[in-house]
């Protein structure tokens, strides 16, 4: 089986080919560019370097959000093309959970966070049970919009140690140190943000469980209004 995965959701570019249990390419940046420049050109470079015949493909695997709202809608877009031309299923996987997947195998509770502005994060809350030779990650809280200090009462009141990963980290590390009543622990540089390598492998595991949509049918989910959207609403709230 192979998944040809995409993450465009927050500041990375990352996409990502897996066969069968082998991660057979990934390419990832995070540089000054849009993701319109990137993500096409890494999929063409993929393709080109492992002379993939994109036909073969059996589904494509897209972070489905929360996230940017550009950054989804070129990513949704670009899965919805691939899936009309190639007549493809699109296996849309939660963004929040993609980040979470990256510390597989911890005994410490997961929770990303991406900065959502508006002193909000995307977050949720993850762990790893142990059974039958592997680890099945388990959905504590799902995905959501949160303030910090929100996403930070639940998590002490778990009584857990907790690995923070994820664009908000940055943002919100000081006032972490501040409210944070439980062991916690950054993750490092090369688990701390988006991989289209672990939406390919959850991409996999829930294709499998026939999670999936067609290019027709596929949607970015935002969890919150855009900005335009808050904007016009708050002026017909006002009329």
């Amino acid at each position: 089986m192979k998944i040809l995965a995409l993450d465009s959701s927050g500041l990375v570019a990352s996409a990502a080919l897996l066969e069968d249990d082998n991660l057979i390419a990934e390419y990832t940046i995070q540089y000054k560019k849009t993701h319109s420049q990137t993500l096409l050109p890494m999929l063409e470079e993929i393709r080109d370097m492992v002379e993939l015949d994109m036909n073969t493909v059996d589904a494509i695997a897209v972070a489905a959000g929360p996230g940017s709202f550009t950054g989804l809608r070129i990513g949704s877009a670009t899965a919805k093309g691939l899936a009309f031309a190639l007549d493809k299923p699109i296996v849309p996987v939660p963004t929040v959970e993609g980040l979470a997947y990256q510390m597989y195998g911890t005994d410490a509770l997961v929770c990303p966070i991406m900065d959502a502005r508006r002193s909000q994060v995307y977050t949720g809350i993850y762990e790893f049970v142990y059974r039958e030779n592997k680890y099945d990650m388990h959905v504590i809280k799902e995905q959501c919009a949160l303030s910090f200090d929100e996403i930070a009462g639940v998590l002490n009141g778990l009584e857990r140690k907790v690995v923070f990963l994820g664009d908000g980290v940055p943002v919100f590390r000081e006032r972490m140190a501040e409210v944070m009543q439980v062991p916690y622990t950054l993750a490092p540089a090369h688990r701390n943000r988006q991989s289209a390598a672990c939406i390919a492998v959850l991409g996999s595991l829930y294709y499998a469980q026939g999670k999936v949509e067609s290019g027709a049918q596929h949607a970015p989910v935002y969890l919150r209004l855009s900005q335009a959207e808050r904007e016009r609403v708050e002026r017909e709230d006002g009329v």
